[in-house]
């Protein structure tokens, strides 16, 4: 019994977790950094070996591993070789001691626990001194941006003119906080983040050699909350391989990570664009019900909006190794049916939400008021299309034309029986599968919203373009008050404001208006001005942006008339007795009746009987 217990101990003793037992020990195992592996290569080759480096990157790209397999190569020998080599498929003498990091001629120092200068001298020190066994003496300076000001500025002298036999290898993630006098003495390499693509093959290639079985989604899932980093992918499959008893399947992977179902985002995906609320609140429930975190499945949804706009620009993307065949599928059809208008409001809106629900102390209810505010704003016109609405007069349909509710898993675009459904008004029907396109009819790119169909609000619906009247007399137009007049009497008012707001007279002629505009005129105001003016005199005009100030706009002259007004009242005797007898009266509004009638002041005035009536 004893044995046994013994045995189990020094097998868990023995345990290595997988991001140690699998680290590259040659540059032929690095995954993820060609061009600093050819870089070196080519250096090696031509003897060009520089003598500091500095290696950048995040957490878990390979930095550390990268130096000692760079100390390895400078130490490099065997029987056969005796030279500094990036061929390191025969382990030399050395490799071994240096790649467990106890060689006594690669000294390996934390700089965040050796930040000061006194740690510096002490490796200025021992540079002199050849090195033990080895071909050069190495030091590997981790997190060294960590370094005090006086500890970076001691070791200046010796790592721009270091002994032959002395060389300083150097890692960071914080390379901005490096000096840049220590950056110009090294050859700086940037480590990328590991795509996800090869990070799912090198776990693939790792659940394979230990035996595991792996579920393509799991290693997905994995790939993507590694963000790069292939030590964290690796502790990550080290826990879910002991969280599944052994086998690691999605399911396992999601409820560790406390992720939500990637196939149910594309679903709350689908329930916002379309505008549903209650569906997309009955989804987000079941998800939390599930396990999911409010806050990430806020996140992930932002991922997919950012993933479908990206499949509008870069199709390819598609083959991205860590998409599930539901996110590739569904993505394409959604990325052809969004607007890019849409998609980036949407993604704006989960930016703001997303922290207010990390820092609420109701996350749940937080997360759902953003899933309204991003279903209620789903059939709402962006700014600019209500805006262009407004100035040219075309129809927005919402913003942007609408899609019919998509089924669950949309097929391709092109594909599948045409859909008859009715348009909208103004605009023409084309088939796809279970869903209606609706192309633009303001000559803009295309957009599509996910809602059900309905009447375009009141709002949005343009006025008539005035149709030119082919016998219509010609009218006198002299000034812009009789361009208000003729607005007026067609009753159109909102062109009647902008024309009093907006316009200023240079100079007017039979047939031509030069003018200027407030700068916050529509950009369409001249073409409505010529087509009105055509429609309304009878008669062509050429209406032109003079580059000269004009006059004041009939809106100006009224405020100033006003104000004028306003003056002159406070000047009046009996008003300002007025106002002060009544301390805070104010003046509101000036009124000038007009002039009465003749007959009627005569017919006011009392008449006497003659004197010699009343004698008699």
């Amino acid at each position: 019994m004893s044995e046994a217990g013994n045995s189990g101990t020094e097998k868990a003793a023995a345990y290595r977790v997988l991001a140690r037992k699998y680290r590259p020990a040659n540059f032929s195992e690095l995954i993820g950094q060609e061009p600093m592996v050819r870089t070196l290569t080519n250096a090696f080759a031509t003897g060009r070996i520089a003598q500091a480096w500095m290696l950048t990157g995040v957490r878990g790209v390979g930095k550390t591993t990268t130096a000692r397999i760079l100390a390895r190569a400078l130490n490099y020998k065997t029987s056969t070789v005796d030279q500094p080599s990036v061929d390191l498929a025969v382990p030399g003498e050395h490799c071994q001691a240096i790649m467990e990091g106890r060689h006594v001629d690669v000294i390996e120092m934390d700089a965040a626990s050796h930040t000061g200068i006194d740690d510096i001298r002490d490796i200025i020190e021992r540079v002199r001194y050849a090195p033990v066994s080895a071909r050069y003496k190495v030091y590997i300076i981790d997190e060294v941006h960590m370094l005090s000001t006086q500890a970076f500025n001691g070791l200046l002298k010796t790592l721009e003119e270091p002994p032959p036999h002395v060389k300083f290898i150097f890692a960071t993630t914080e390379i901005r906080k490096v000096p840049i006098t220590v950056l110009s003495r090294c050859q700086r390499f940037d480590l990328r983040r590991i795509d996800a693509g090869t990070l799912v093959a090198h776990l693939s290639s790792i659940a394979g050699k230990e035996g595991i079985a792996v579920d393509d989604d799991a290693l997905a899932m994995i790939a993507r909350a590694a963000e790069g980093s292939a030590r964290d992918s690796l502790s990550i499959l080290d826990q879910a391989i002991a969280h599944g008893s052994g086998a690691v399947s999605a399911e396992a992977v999601r409820a560790m990570l406390g992720l939500a179902d990637r196939a149910r985002i594309v679903d709350l995906f689908e329930h916002v664009m379309k505008g549903d609320v209650a569906a997309a609140l009955a989804e987000f429930r079941n998800q939390y019900d599930a396990g999911a975190d409010p806050a990430a499945v806020l996140t992930d949804l932002a991922e997919f909006n950012h993933l479908v706009t990206r499949l509008r620009f870069v199709p390819t993307a598609l083959d991205d190794a860590s998409l599930s065949e539901d996110e590739r599928r569904r993505g394409a059809d959604f990325a052809r049916a969004l607007s890019v208008r849409v998609l980036s409001r949407t993604w704006q809106m989960l930016l703001k939400g997303i922290p207010e629900v990390q820092s609420s102390n109701r996350p749940v209810s937080a997360a759902e008021m953003v899933l309204i505010r991003l279903a209620h704003a789903a059939d709402l016109p962006t700014l600019d299309e209500a805006l262009k609405s407004l100035e040219s007069g075309a129809s927005v349909s919402n913003g942007a034309p609408r899609l019919n509710a998509a089924p669950a898993s949309p097929g391709p675009a092109n594909s599948g029986p045409a859909n008859t459904g009715p348009a909208s008004s103004g605009n023409g029907g084309a088939s796809a599968v279970a869903q209606t396109r609706i192309p633009a009819v303001n000559g803009g790119a295309q957009t599509m919203r996910l809602v059900e169909p309905e009447p375009m609000p009141a709002a949005f619906l343009p006025a008539p373009a005035p149709e030119p009247v082919a016998d219509a007399p010609s009218v006198p137009v002299k000034s812009l008050a009789d361009i208000v007049a003729l607005a007026d009497a067609q009753r159109d008012m909102a062109f009647k404001v902008l024309v009093k707001r907006c316009v200023r007279l240079v100079r007017i002629e039979p047939g031509r208006i030069d003018v200027s505009l407030t700068d916050d005129a529509p950009k369409m105001l001249l073409n409505d001005l010529t087509a009105k003016l055509r429609a309304w005199t009878g008669r062509s005009w050429l209406v032109s942006l003079s580059k000269e100030e004009g006059g004041q706009t009939l809106a100006e002259m009224e405020s100033t008339k006003r104000e004028n007004a306003l003056l002159d009242a406070k000047s009046d005797p009996t008003v300002a007795a007025i106002l002060a007898r009544f301390p805070g009266a104010r003046i509101i509004d000036v009124r000038i009746p007009d002039a009465p009638e003749a007959d009627a002041v005569e017919a006011e005035v009392p008449i006497e009987p003659p004197a010699d009536e009343d004698e008699t």
